[in-house]
């Protein structure tokens, strides 16, 4: 999982990532960010401490948290409103899933969290 940091002056830290990870990275940057760094890392230790299963659900994304892997997805993925798919059916457009969900080991995921909370505690 290739990631980068950076410092944005009009949006504050942001991570980038590749396109297979790329909603990681949004939840990271925008769902997380400096703010609840520490909180995330309180999660990966109870998982690590306890086999069990953890969920957050972000205002937008989803994280499943196990010892095996992190998983996110967008909370678009799971609209039961029909009604709101039928206008893109109208307009003959289509519901694209990709960008809506993303996995990584829990290893990766650790790593992750860990070099993200250095880069902020380098300000």
């Amino acid at each position: 999982m290739e990631y980068q940091f950076i410092r944005d002056p009009l949006f504050g830290i942001r991570c980038k990532m590749t396109d297979e990870h790329i909603l990681v990275g949004r939840w990271l940057s925008d769902e997380i960010g400096p703010e609840r760094v520490a909180e995330v890392v309180k999660w990966i230790e109870l998982v690590e401490r306890e086999p069990q299963t953890l969920v957050d659900m972000g205002s937008e994304i989803r994280l499943t948290l196990t010892r095996q892997e992190a998983l996110l997805e967008s909370h678009a993925l799971f609209m039961d409103d029909e009604s709101l798919l039928d206008a893109y059916r109208d307009d003959q457009l289509e519901f694209d899933e990709e960008g809506l969900v993303a996995a990584c080991g829990f290893e990766d995921f650790k790593a992750l969290i860990h070099d993200f909370s250095e880069f902020i505690s380098k300000r």
